[in-house]
């Protein structure tokens, strides 16, 4: 049996607190990181004290460094000779550059270069995501290497000057001349030659059974049309670089979500090998998906090259939205039939969005529905358009983020119809098995956690009847959806693990901390696994020298360091083994049985039997104990088992009768994203995405001028997000149950905040006001 975990220590416990079936008698055998019944044979000595380390709200260990202004970003390192780099950014949606003219400019106050497509480097295409295992570029879009513009907002002209304040100058001084071309700007025309497109290497789209013949028969029925806007990532960090070339290496300062696959994309695009590229990212103020490979990047190094100086490229906050890809929009439709028990007959979620020509990244908005009900027809499709516009790219919660309002609200009005609770209609579709794989869950609690927010929340059962009520102006409503994100884990994870005389270990791994705690996470998981206390573990990361191909990205990055750590410790192990005496008893053991814990190695069948770490470090000849681990083969997805995380989410609304102004108090979210490694993280991670997903549902959209492909909103001033004042009271909690397929029993929980909370807004405005809100933002004009 395992609680539910209140949102904070703040919270009074309550003794009533439902317990929650962990779901398979085989989870009480599952070890901290998740291994199955059966993979070792005698458990560990049980961690206490200094020793626990999973599951402890350990404080996040770069917050103090970056309180004191001590942490530095990409922005703030600095070399002698450095100067300061400036874009110049096209006007036209498509054409070709006719004229540049530079003479003003390269003759302005501190000015030591300005570089075109006349002058610059030749350099290879940036290879995309998707399009190599390597790839981590936006788009496979050339980087000024010709006359050609794809896009409002393409850079044409890189200016460097001795201050940044130079350079801004200097590049208002460039007169560009255009042809322009033909060019697709509008959803609509884009739309009307759109394909059935692809995403991770598979088409989008799943026809199970005849969905429209069993819509055209249910007994009960919704049919809905959805639009959501593109959204920008907007992190508190600006893009940024600092190049420079030296002794042949390219060093590069980035605020990068993938270190070495950066480095390996920006190689390739230069001719060289990624031995030759030093990139690092210590500290990132914020990524969301953003925080990959963008033209700047490739300017900037370029730009260092020709000028042989350091180079600082910032991008202002417009030059972010110019030129750094976003969500794309879409317009969806969702129909679901029912009996009139509720049982889903027919589920159909299909939609348009819209993608660039140079890249493959197409919006999965239908994700969720392949595997969060089950129904006896499916038919699930994403046709993709191509347009002249900026590249479109991840976004937190790519798909699920989108599409998972659109199925919550349906269902919604489904039950309306039905004349069924909204959460009762849930659990009559809850699937035994995946609907669309058969495959099994490897744990799965979706039930509970719609109970426990019920009951976290003061959830009033209703059957088919408005529950809102009016005070005053205010027309005060409720609603909830479920929450959806897969359980992902990349290949390609490494790590290092060195043990020194003191009895302290270094943990080296390329994975990058966006913020959420990376290197809090895996030195509690590194403790728990070596059995050293979490006060003696270091870990340096975010470093392309260091081991691992790693990606901040998916909510997979902490599966795929705890894999990397499973691997490294087998590898330590032998190393230790090997440095037993021949008077010990554990001499002449094999590493398979011998394990770590408090301080010491151990025999497996004799827990008793035990030499301390620092022992065996001390009798190495070079005074430490190191090894090196691949994170292996995905082995939980070619198995047979379905893995997601899900959740619940309450929301009050208030909607003021006069105003139309949409007021969110009181959320609520319950989440079953397996073993939560740190709840002082997990809390951090699953309120960050709600407030990211409440600014979504009532207040972001990127807005184009569809005569010219401009973004018309580039900047905090038009571009609208949630502030202090419109942050409501949000009570999250967890089932903590481990996964047993999971390399630490732990599930993602980064992105699955984004999901479920603009449904829930918009279900509970139509509870407060009887209006029905099916695109985003929903704004106070709509509900006048």
């Amino acid at each position: 049996m395992t609680n539910i975990k209140p949102n904070s220590s703040s919270h009074k416990s309550d003794p009533n607190r439902r317990q929650v079936l962990a779901g398979s008698a085989a989870v009480a055998a599952i070890g901290a990181f998740g291994l199955p019944v059966g993979a070792q044979t005698t458990a560990a000595p049980a961690a206490s004290g200094a020793f626990a380390s999973l599951g402890v709200p350990h404080v996040r260990r770069d917050g103090a460094e970056k309180a004191r202004g001590g942490a530095k970003f990409a922005a703030e390192y600095s070399y002698p000779g450095m100067v300061y780099g400036a874009l110049v950014y096209s006007t036209i949606a498509r054409g070709t550059i006719t004229s540049l003219e530079t003479a003003e400019a390269e003759a302005a106050p501190g000015v030591v270069l300005v570089m075109t497509h006349e002058n610059a480097p030749r350099l290879e295409r940036p290879e995309p995501f998707y399009s190599s295992p390597t790839g981590m570029a936006g788009s496979s879009t050339p980087v000024m290497q010709d006359a050609e513009v794809l896009w409002n907002g393409q850079p044409v002209a890189v200016v460097l000057a001795s201050t940044q304040e130079e350079a801004d100058h200097a590049a208002t001084l460039i007169n560009v001349a255009y042809e322009e071309a033909d060019a697709v700007t509008s959803f609509d025309v884009a739309a009307e030659s759109a394909q059935t497109s692809f995403y991770a290497g598979r088409d989008l789209l799943i026809e199970e059974g005849d969905a429209e013949a069993a819509l055209a028969d249910a007994e009960v029925s919704v049919d809905l049309s959805f639009n959501t806007p593109a959204h920008n990532h907007n992190q508190i960090e600006p893009h940024a670089v600092t190049v420079l070339w030296k002794d042949g290496i390219l060093r590069m300062h980035d605020c990068s979500q993938g270190v070495d696959l950066s480095a390996i994309t920006i190689a390739k695009v230069f001719g060289i090998s990624s031995a030759e590229v030093h990139l690092s990212a210590e500290y990132v103020g914020g990524g969301f998906g953003g925080k990959t490979v963008w033209q700047y990047h490739i300017l900037a190094a370029a730009a260092s090259q020709l000028a042989d100086r350091p180079v600082r490229m910032s991008l202002t906050r417009e030059g972010v939205f110019r030129i750094c890809g976003a969500r794309a929009p879409t317009r969806q439709r969702v129909a679901l039939g029912s009996d009139r028990k509720g049982r889903l007959t027919s589920l159909i979620h299909t939609g348009t969005t819209m993608k660039i020509e140079n890249n493959s990244m197409t919006e999965p908005f239908f994700e969720q529905s392949e595997h969060m009900y089950r129904a006896d027809n499916m038919h699930l499709e994403i046709r993709a358009g191509t347009m002249d516009m900026l590249a479109n790219t991840f976004m937190r919660a790519p798909g699920a983020a989108t599409g998972t309002f659109t199925l919550e609200v349906a269902l919604d009005e489904l039950a309306e119809r039905l004349a069924i609770d909204p959460i009762e209609l849930r659990v009559r579709n809850e699937p035994d098995v995946n609907p669309t794989t058969g495959r099994e869950h490897s744990q799965r609690a979706s039930v509970d956690a719609y109970r426990e927010g019920a009951r976290r929340f003061g959830w009033v059962p209703r059957s088919g009847q408005r529950q809102g009520y009016r005070e005053g102006e205010w027309q005060v409503g409720t609603g909830m959806a479920a929450a959806y994100y897969p359980y992902k884990r990349f290949p390609g994870g490494a790590a290092r693990i060195t043990l020194d005389r003191e009895g302290g270990a270094l943990i080296e791994t390329a994975a990058a901390d966006m913020g959420m705690g990376t290197t809090t996470a895996t030195a509690a998981v590194a403790s728990e696994r070596l059995g050293i206390p979490y006060d003696a573990i270091e870990v340096r990361h975010g470093d392309n020298t260091l081991p691992g191909a790693l990606i901040a990205a998916a909510s997979q990055q902490t599966a795929a360091i705890g894999a990397s750590l499973t691997a490294a410790h087998e590898v330590l192990l032998a190393e230790l083994a090997s440095l037993v005496p021949a008077t010990s008893p554990l001499h002449g053991l094999p590493a398979a049985e011998l394990g770590t814990a408090e301080g010491a190695l151990y025999s497996l069948a004799d827990p008793h039997q035990r030499i301390p770490l620092i022992d065996l470090v001390a009798w190495s000849e070079s005074g430490t104990v190191s090894a090196e681990g691949q994170g292996g083969p995905i082995s939980e997805w070619t198995q047979d088992w379905s893995m997601h995380s899900t959740g619940a989410v309450f929301t009050e609304v208030r909607v003021n009768s006069v105003t139309g102004e949409i007021r969110v108090p009181h959320i609520t979210a319950i989440y079953d994203c397996g073993k939560i490694l740190n709840s002082k993280l997990a809390e951090s991670q699953f309120r960050g995405g709600i407030i990211m997903a409440l600014g979504m549902t009532l207040m972001e959209g990127a807005s184009f001028d569809e005569r010219n492909g401009r973004v018309m909103n580039p900047s905090f001033g038009s571009y609208y997000m949630p502030t202090h004042l419109d942050v409501p009271h949000i009570d999250v909690g967890w089932t903590d149950i481990p996964d047993p397929q999971a390399p630490t029993g732990a599930r993602g929980i980064g992105e699955i905040g984004m999901s479920g909370p603009a449904a829930a807004i918009s279900n509970a405005i139509y509870d407060a006001t009887g209006k029905r809100a099916r695109d985003l933002p929903i704004r106070l004009d709509a509900l006048m």
